[in-house]
């Protein structure tokens, strides 16, 4: 079946009503979520609207004792006997008044408390997942679809799930007052109140599954609209814009396709309110009808004022607690909707597991590593990054690998990191499969030099010491990592030093792409790890500054094992072993002296690199 007929397929079957009902599920499971983040907030909050619910119906039903009580006064001419035997009741709906304002502004701060603790709560167990998910979510596009809706929309659907069941619960509960009342007065009443407004309802739903619907077919061009948006305020974005002379088009783009999105939004907001206007109309025939018959039993004598008043008053409430229900149904609905969304994200489990018995290895590094025979492709993809692939990495050698972008060098630190696992071969340590070794176990052997290191707008040492918080480095640990991959130098320009706090979005100073990649690279070497993987560690590195770290290259790495995955040969001669690979394999082995006596693909290689520094 094609892409787009299977995802339009999949929609049709989440919208159905039968997997609507299926979702009802989610209601207890995101109940435990409110009750987990806020026991004590959540019954208050629940208390709270009980007592909130009662109030109206003595409200009303005091109304019309309140009324008699003042024609009685009237009539007494303002006897003070009778105006005594009244006051109890107007104190009483002076008390009832007072009380329900004071619960309201209590109500008010109870619920935003819970809200801030669900949705910390909330966030916490979605930076969780994404942090516990394997490297394979992030290639796909549907990951991130999902990401968004569970983040920016499902994360608060808990707690509006437990607000719409209260809102429910009180509105119940005051309905089922108010029909009480309603039936004391005459029996059908309450059923023409019902029927009056059911249109309300249908239209109600209606209008919610057609939202669902676009909000699902949209995802992904809504998020596209984040990342126009982040383009045209990105400072990294700037130069280019300005150069290329982008900014005109990227900002029509952005508002074509935002322009697109509110019409269809506001055309579906716009049908459901002429829908939803028809549906009124039944209800205010029924309320004519039901005025009428007031009225009617006013002449007859059969009703008193008070009692009028009471009706009409409990008639008008009535009706509206009745679309609050039905409002509440389809709110409730809503939250369903985007709690399978929620779920569904948690419900995400990682592919890269721990064994059920690890394997305890030894500290340190032995023998050395092997890749033996792998063959991997990357999720969702029909190209091989690297078929029946095999590399040695003795201990304590340097081991350098070049070749062509895409080659299949990354992709093989990436492996050897265990953020994927290759589908056939395997990769050991000492012998052992890193597959029967813990993650964790395996990761803190390693340090890590990435392509693209992150930039942290955090202090100067912090940037340093994310690479082992753990051992929790001292200041002078922090300054000679710095000094060994010479950063320190433009470190000590700063005026605050090592407590400069980087970025331009919190701190005062930016670094140059260089000074980035310097930092990483005393992020990398504050670990004392037994395994050091660099990934093109001089790229961003000028000349100087690639020889003066080069020549205390081997220090840095002293005891310990290295691989360099490099374009630049000045680099890779360091190395003990030099590795050149080409689609996925390796075609060439030997020390530099060795391959550019060999007149192969290295030499003829580095002939070019020599020829452009001349």
């Amino acid at each position: 079946m094609p892409p787009k007929r299977h995802d339009e397929e999949k929609l049709k079957r989440r919208l159905s009503l039968r997997s609507q009902l299926y979702q009802i599920k989610y209601v207890p499971k995101a109940l435990a979520l409110v009750w987990q983040a806020a026991r004590g907030w959540t019954l208050l909050s629940t208390f709270l609207l009980i007592i909130q619910g009662l109030l109206p119906a003595a409200t009303v039903y005091l109304t019309k004792e309140m009324v008699n009580a003042m024609l009685t006064v009237v009539d007494s001419n303002g006897d003070m006997e009778t105006l005594t035997r009244a006051a109890p009741v107007i104190a009483l709906m002076a008390a009832i008044i007072l009380t329900r304002e004071l619960l309201g502004d209590v109500q008010r701060y109870v619920n935003a408390v819970l809200a801030d603790r669900t949705q910390d709560f909330m966030y916490n167990l979605i930076h969780e997942k994404t942090t516990s998910l394997d490297m394979q979510f992030y290639e796909s596009i549907s990951y991130f679809d999902q990401l968004q809706r569970a983040a920016s929309e499902a994360v608060s659907r808990p707690l509006s799930l437990l607000k719409s069941l209260n809102s429910l619960l009180e509105s119940t509960i005051t309905l089922a007052a108010m029909i009480g009342i309603l039936f004391t007065l005459s029996w059908w009443v309450p059923f023409a109140l019902l029927l009056g407004t059911l249109p309300t309802l249908l239209i109600a739903l209606r209008t919610t599954r057609i939202s669902q619907k676009w909000r699902l077919d949209t995802t992904t061009e809504r998020r596209r609209l984040n990342y126009y948006k982040r383009i045209l305020s990105d400072d990294k974005a700037m130069p280019e814009l300005r150069v290329f002379g982008l900014g005109k088009h990227f900002k029509e783009t952005y508002s074509n396709l935002r322009r697109r999105l509110r019409d269809e939004k506001l055309a579906i907001l716009r049908r459901g309110l002429w829908e939803k206007a028809g549906a009124s109309s039944s209800g205010l025939i029924t309320l004519a009808l039901m005025l009428a018959w007031m009225g009617w039993s006013a002449l007859q004598g059969i009703l008193d004022l008070g009692e009028i008043v009471m009706f009409w008053q409990a008639m008008n409430k009535g009706r509206a607690l009745v679309r609050n229900l039905f409002w509440g149904f389809d709110t409730l609905y809503n939250d369903l909707i985007f709690l399978d969304d929620l779920f569904t994200f948690l419900a995400l489990e990682p592919q890269i597991v721990d064994p059920i018995t690890p394997v305890v290895v030894p500290a340190g590094l032995r023998q050395g590593i092997e890749v033996k025979s792998i063959t991997f492709r990357y999720p969702n993809s029909d190209f091989t990054a690297l078929k029946n692939y095999s590399l040695t990495i003795p201990k304590g050698k340097i081991v350098a690998i070049v070749g062509e972008n895409g080659a299949g060098k990354s992709t093989l630190t990436k492996l050897l990191c265990r953020f994927y696992d290759p589908q056939e071969g395997k990769i050991t340590w000492d012998g052992v499969d890193i597959r029967d070794m813990t993650q964790a176990d395996l990761r803190r052997r390693i340090t890590i030099l990435f392509q693209r290191p992150l930039s942290y707008f955090e202090s100067v040492e912090d940037n340093i010491r994310f690479g082992d918080l753990q051992s929790k480095p001292n200041r002078e640990e922090v300054i000679a990592a710095a000094k060994n991959s010479n950063a320190h130098e433009f470190i000590m320009k700063f005026s605050d030093n090592y407590d400069t706090i980087l970025g331009k979005q919190f701190g005062k100073s930016e670094l140059s792409v260089g000074e980035w990649q310097r930092l990483a690279l005393a992020r990398a070497f504050i670990r004392k790890a037994d395994f050091v993987i660099l990934d093109e560690p001089t790229s961003a590195m000028d000349s100087w500054n690639e020889i003066r770290w080069m020549a205390r290259f081997r220090d840095l790495v002293k005891d310990r094992t290295a691989l360099i995955i490099t374009h630049r040969f000045t680099t890779a001669m360091q190395a003990d072993i030099i590795h050149v690979m080409a689609d996925g394999h390796i075609i060439e082995s030997g020390t530099h002296t060795e391959l550019v006596s060999d007149n192969g693909l290295y030499a003829q290689s580095w002939q070019k690199q020599m020829k452009k520094k001349d």
